[in-house]
């Protein structure tokens, strides 16, 4: 029997009997019906482009209804045309009256078809539009449908789409009255756009993004801007997210980071034009610092080929030799703060001696001896510009109003792993020993290993946000050992050799090599990015965070899928799916694709592998779409309703409460009113 207070705080929003069992009645009808679709992505970069087309076309999905709606009845053209309505309905309404307005359009001609006049456009797309809705929303309820639908319209789209009890030709008329009336009355605009993005939020009934929104893409704000409009959503930070989110939240080595990889990548859009960080300080410091060093190995193909880039290659070279040097002071300071991280190895400054270092017994000459703010007596102290440098970029982070509201969004929407229907979701890896065992680590002062590994990692994230005094600091600190850290579940490799890469030639590395544990570059994977491709192992892995290890399946990103070498996203004999399939462009060389969406419906998985994504422009004047092909297909034969779901056993629980509630009411232990 449920607590009596419990029972009275249900009872004021189910204030008598009546109320009761009209809840009960549609708790147990919503259990009946088919579970929404799922999608699962993975590895975005900062890709917006793509990702909000992949939004808008359900990965695929309204063109497979489409499809199965119109079959042969509509050509490929209009088809096409169709999609590109429902995934750009204003900029592609606006495109169809400028033709009809005497502009000529190419391509947009056989679009149109025989269709003489924009009124019979608006008849013609509209009753196309009504009928894929009524396709996809045909497995939901209609309260839940009529959440979605904007007020003004709810009744006009209501009545659209739900059978009336009209004969079917007086129910022809009736519609085709409506369609009329809404074109003579100037809506049909209006109304092809709410009807759209009502598509758009049933193909997609509940997004996973498993980490990495942030990276070399430009447009990372762009993706949390979509997100935020998404009904239902949630992110398992990656370790890119995991970067910005200690750099958003005031980690001055972190912030140092984001800039470094921004500017190396020629990715300063987000920084600049995303979140309003002004980067003149910055170029200012550089060119007065490094004014006559030409800086040439800090020069990157990306300064040349982004026709985004405004600076010039030079300055681009000095801002990042600069923020790089500031990084790698910041990064000292950190680790020596913390001597339990044994991370000792990334305090790499005081090793500088005559123009050389040393790492593991061998010298190194380095690429670059001009360090005019480096002090070999304090090599970690900030100059004086330095410092005041750093303190205008953390204020800028700080009063950042878009930064600080995305930053509560990944708090509020993230975590570092989720369960969900079976599924075990997290970014890279669980720490495992060699043997397939969970390693324990460290965590800010606890010894854990497996789940509790990933408990308190998450808990110390919290804490960088959400906490006061010394732990908020500590949390802050240890942000970046889960950037870089070798038991980061974000990261798990025994270093990140940044300043080798920058500071150690190749051909200094072959003088002084022997074996590849000296080559001061080689960064070296935890045992989980091989172990995890056993099946034995991953039903370890599902059996430690509560899961059947018969039917549960993990999702990873982390680490691309080179499918041009055969590789394959599916793993473990089916236990594991690798999704990081290239949303990143300059990882597609190395992919061969283009992403991967898991999509989990009420048929079964689906695992869709992407092409690249052209232009949004294209997409909008001629429907060309990402191309998409289903690489698994596991349905069971069996319609899965929600009662099967996690969210099913939650309506059971509220099921059970409100029986309760009203056994109370009908005993006379509680009063109703």
């Amino acid at each position: 029997m449920l607590d009596e207070r419990y029972l009275q705080l249900l009872s004021e929003k189910f204030p008598n009997s009546q109320a009761v069992i009209t809840e009960l009645i549609n708790l147990r009808a919503i259990l009946s019906l088919p579970k929404g679709t799922e999608h699962f992505v993975s590895d975005l970069h900062g890709e917006s482009m793509a990702f909000i087309h992949m939004i808008k076309n359900a990965s695929g999905v309204v063109r497979k209804k489409v499809d199965e709606v119109y079959g042969d009845a509509l050509s490929e053209e209009e088809k096409r045309a169709l999609c590109a309505l429902i995934y750009y309905p204003d900029e592609r309404i606006e495109l169809v009256k400028r033709y009809y307005a005497g502009e000529p359009i190419p391509n947009l001609q056989s679009q149109i078809s025989n269709l003489q006049s924009l009124d019979d456009w608006y008849i013609r797309r509209l009753g196309q539009v009504v009928e894929i809705a009524r396709a996809v929303t045909i497995k939901y309820s209609r309260s839940k449908v009529h959440k979605l639908l904007p007020p003004d319209y709810a009744y006009i789209i209501g009545e659209l789409l739900h059978e009336s009890n009209l004969e079917q030709h007086d129910r022809q008329t009736y519609y085709n009255a409506i369609i009329e009336a809404i074109i003579e009355t100037g809506c049909a605009d209006q109304l092809l756009i709410a009807i759209s993005y009502l598509i758009h939020g049933l193909t997609i009934d509940t997004l996973h993004v498993v980490g990495d929104i942030f990276d070399r893409g430009p447009g990372a704000s762009k993706i949390l801007d979509v997100l935020s409009t998404v009904r239902d959503y949630d992110i398992q930070w990656g370790n890119h997210d995991i970067e910005w989110m200690g750099a958003m939240a005031g980690n001055l080595a972190l912030i140092a980071t984001v800039l470094r990889v921004s500017i190396r990548y020629a990715n300063i859009e987000t920084l600049e034009e995303g979140y309003g960080i002004n980067l003149l300080p910055l170029a200012n410091f550089a060119m007065t610092t490094y004014g006559d060093d030409p800086c040439t190995i800090w020069q990157t193909k990306d300064f040349e080929n982004n026709p985004r880039l405004t600076r010039s290659a030079q300055l681009m070279a000095k801002m990042h030799k600069a923020i790089s040097i500031i990084q790698f002071k910041l990064e000292g300071q950190t680790v020596l703060r913390h001597p339990e991280w044994h991370m000792d190895h990334r305090a790499l400054l005081d090793k500088i001696q005559n123009s050389k270092i040393k790492i593991q017994n061998c010298e190194y000459p380095l690429t670059d001896t001009n360090l005019p703010t480096l002090d070999p007596k304090d090599p970690y102290k900030l100059s004086q510009e330095e410092q005041d440098l750093m303190d205008q970029l953390a204020r800028s982070f700080r009063k950042s109003e878009k930064m600080q509201r995305h930053l509560k969004m990944l708090y509020e929407h993230g975590s570092l792993y989720l369960v969900r229907n079976g599924f075990l979701l997290y970014h890279a890896a669980i720490p495992l020993n060699e043997d397939g065992s969970f390693t324990q680590a460290d965590v800010c002062g606890k010894r854990v290993a497996g789940k509790a590994l990933m408990d308190r990692t998450e808990e110390i994230i919290r804490q960088a946000y959400y906490g006061t005094g010394k732990a908020k600091d500590d949390a802050l600190d240890y942000m970046l050992y889960l950037w870089e850290g070798e038991y980061s579940p974000l990261y798990n490799k025994d270093k990140m050799t940044t300043f080798e890469r920058y500071f150690i030639s190749k051909s200094s590395i072959i003088n002084h090599q022997s074996s590849i544990s000296l080559d001061p570059h080689h960064e070296k994977k935890g045992s989980y990015f091989t172990l995890a491709d056993d099946e034995k192992v991953c039903e370890n892995i599902l059996r430690e965070f509560g899961l059947d290890p018969a039917t549960g399946r993990i999702i990873n990103g982390h680490v691309p899928v080179r499918t041009i070498k055969g590789e394959t996203p599916i793993r473990a004999n089916g236990k594991r799916f690798v999704i990081d399939g290239g949303f990143s462009k300059p990882y597609q060389e190395k992919t061969g694709i283009a992403g991967y969406t898991l999509i989990y419906n009420s048929h079964g998985i689906q695992l869709v592998e992407h092409e690249s994504f052209e232009s949004r422009e294209q997409a909008i004047l001629s429907g060309s779409d990402i191309h998409s092909r289903t690489l698994l297909q596991d349905f069971s034969g069996r319609r899965i309703r929600i009662k099967d779901t996690d969210k099913g056993k939650e309506l059971l629980e509220q099921i059970h409460s409100l029986e309760q509630l009203l056994d109370a009411y009908r005993s006379g232990t509680m009063r109703e009113h």
